[in-house]
């Protein structure tokens, strides 16, 4: 059996670099689904391909972020108990997450399905992608129970302190993707079509293998699903609505600031594109550690040790502070390096290379919302942190990024983005420091 963290005792430093650097490297192999995806289509297709993959990935993660949520929960109340070391509540727990992540991947895999063109309509999609854009974005809601079956496996993995065996299923799936992608793209003349369907057989056939492995080896408790009781739906939906309304809430802001791209044309629209795949790379340490820190003190919540927690987030913001920072220097001098991987055309090459270079620098403030949010969010404060993210992105974000946009042109899309960063950093630090989080209380103590 794999080695699982006990976060309630030890060194903390070296606890959150051993343990974020497999989620570092099983999040990195993750998004290279969606790179190896780009890196084909734009060769392959051209940026108007490039730029339909990019809309349609946005609305994905979009519809689907209440799932996401869900995730985020689990960790939360799946984490505690283990702190707690309740292993019948652990069990229970694990069953009604298993039975309401099933349903909603089904509903929501079926509503994207059937309303693709209206959902890429809203987001201002430009004609000559339309097509492109719908059926790439079809056929990856046709695989969204199998993408999410193994995030959700891999989450239960983290909150139980076990980071390395998730990096299993990931690198099968990458294995797949890389094989598959130019096969079915150029050699079976799928186009668009063919990315999306290498990506969901990777990721169907990781989903079958991180269930045998997990069942096999009894990594996790899992049981033969049954009907979950009152008591452990309502907690799940408590901390599940507000945490996948937080996933919401990012991602349509995402789509809203997609909105504001779209005006610029299709140039803009792939070199925006062609950016955000390699943003997704460059911000991996930060949601990493985000994830680690939420783990750790989640444990630490569970037994009340609130020093321990305290700690727990001022290394996890100096860490993350550090490494974002070299991450953001290096940007500067190779973003366009990074940009003519995906992309041919000067224009949209020029715009992804200055957005890269402007919004770099504001790389570790985004950090640390991920550190901070984490940390209140492992304590069962989801609306507290839902609140956060309205903020973040529909107070700050989306406004600043049309304002800037229309003072300065395209260019102002990134300054936008990156001031928002900031502003947003002093909010989540402000709630860490005074906010009651410290008093949100997710199971009835036992008399």
């Amino acid at each position: 059996m794999k080695k699982q963290h006990d976060f309630t005792q030890g060194n903390i430093l070296k606890q959150l670099i051993i343990f974020s650097g497999p989620i570092m490297l099983t999040n990195l192999l993750q998004t290279s689904y969606q790179f190896a995806d780009s890196l084909w289509v734009g060769n392959l297709l051209g940026s108007n391909a490039l730029g339909s993959v990019a809309v349609s990935s946005t609305i994905i993660f979009t519809v689907l972020s209440f799932v996401i949520g869900l995730n985020n929960a689990a960790l939360t109340i799946l984490s505690q108990q283990k702190g707690k070391k309740d292993d019948t509540g652990l069990e229970r727990y694990l069953n009604a997450f298993v039975v309401i992540l099933v349903l909603l991947s089904v509903l929501l895999g079926t509503v994207g399905y059937l309303m693709a063109e209206q959902l890429l309509q809203l987001l201002g999609t430009p004609e000559g992608m339309m097509n492109d854009a719908k059926t790439y974005l079809q056929v990856n809601f046709l695989g969204i129970l199998f993408l999410f079956g193994y995030n959700f496996i891999s989450t239960v993995l983290r909150a139980l302190g076990d980071s390395k065996t998730p990096l299993r299923f990931v690198m099968l799936a990458v294995a797949l993707n890389i094989v598959l992608d130019p096969l079915f793209i150029a050699g079976f003349n799928l186009g668009i079509d063919g990315a999306a369907y290498a990506t969901i057989v990777a990721q169907g056939s990781a989903f079958l293998y991180g269930v045998i492995h997990v069942l096999y080896r009894k990594l996790a408790p899992f049981s033969m699903p049954s009907i979950p009781s009152k008591k452990e739906v309502g907690l799940i939906l408590n901390l599940g609505i507000p945490s996948g309304l937080q996933m919401a809430v990012i991602s349509a802001g995402v789509a809203a600031i997609m909105s504001v791209v779209t005006i610029y044309g299709e140039d803009v629209v792939a070199g925006f594109g062609a950016a955000q795949r390699l943003d997704s790379i460059l911000m991996l340490p930060a949601h990493a550690l985000g994830t680690a820190v939420s783990s750790m003190a989640g444990q630490n919540i569970g037994v009340q040790n609130w020093s321990r927690v305290k700690s727990i987030a001022r290394f996890g913001v100096l860490y993350n502070f550090s490494v974002m920072l070299i991450v953001g220097i290096l940007v500067v001098f190779f973003a366009e390096y990074g940009i003519l991987l995906f992309l041919q055309d000067e224009a949209a090459i020029s715009f992804g290379t200055r957005y890269l270079q402007i919004i770099a620098l504001c790389y570790p403030f985004l950090g640390i919302n991920f550190i901070l949010n984490g940390i209140v969010r492992a304590s069962g404060a989801m609306y507290q942190v839902l609140v956060l993210n309205v903020i973040s992105l529909w107070v700050l974000r989306f406004p600043l990024t049309a304002l800037f946009s229309n003072w300065l042109g395209e260019t102002g899309i990134a300054i936008g983005m990156g001031s928002s960063f900031l502003v947003s950093s002093l909010f989540a630090y402000m709630y860490y420091r005074f906010g009651k989080w410290r008093e949100k209380e997710l199971f009835a103590k036992k008399h």
